[in-house]
């Protein structure tokens, strides 16, 4: 009985805490998943993915109990230069064919200062590390007949050797910055009787 009633408890506080948390979805047509990488360390190329999508389970009272996960396709790379762009989708770089998806989850969110950190773990071509991303976090506000919106801008460096990303060294610079804008609208609930 008591097995039971511990479990009932441990039922009700996850549903409650899913229940504090409102659901955001990226709206990509106002969002950016941008890089920057040196080339021949003398200049810097400067790209883009243009298919993401992605979630945020908000919670307003306390943002420390939030939670963020985005999917970006690796086949959509976009460097203005469709033989660079090529060969970035190729086996030595993402190998989009293989794996088409670099994914990020947060486990934990931390508060530094005015801003955040998201705890999470970054996956480039199967490769999973526990990456710290630091993010500024603008509303939510009520935008009228788009109902609630929020906004968030996150910046880190990674190492592509550490994900396997190796080819070209030399040429390629190993450190490559992201820098991500997002906006995220609150998904409508759903429908009754769903």
């Amino acid at each position: 009985m008591r097995k039971i009633l511990g479990l009932l408890l441990v039922i009700v506080a996850v549903c409650g805490s899913a229940l504090a948390a409102d659901e955001y979805k990226i709206d990509p047509n106002h969002s950016s998943v941008n890089f920057a990488v040196t080339h021949l360390m003398v200049s810097t190329v400067n790209g883009r993915f243009t298919t993401f999508e992605g979630k945020v389970l908000y919670d307003e009272k306390d943002v420390t109990k939030s939670s963020v996960n985005v999917d970006i396709k690796t086949a959509s790379v976009n460097t203005d230069n469709t033989s660079r762009d090529n060969d970035l989708r190729s086996p030595g770089f993402f190998d989009a064919e293989k794996f088409p998806d670099i994914t990020f989850q947060s486990k934990s969110i931390e508060k530094k200062g005015n801003d955040y950190v998201a705890h999470g773990t970054l996956t480039i071509k199967g490769v999973s590390k526990d990456v710290d991303l630091p993010f500024e976090l603008k509303g939510p506000v009520d935008a009228g007949k788009m109902g609630k919106v929020m906004g968030a801008h996150a910046s880190l460096t990674v190492n592509r050797q550490d994900f396997g990303v190796s080819k070209a060294p030399g040429m390629v610079g190993n450190d490559i910055k992201i820098d991500l804008n997002v906006e995220a609208h609150m998904a409508p609930p759903p429908a009754a009787g769903k």
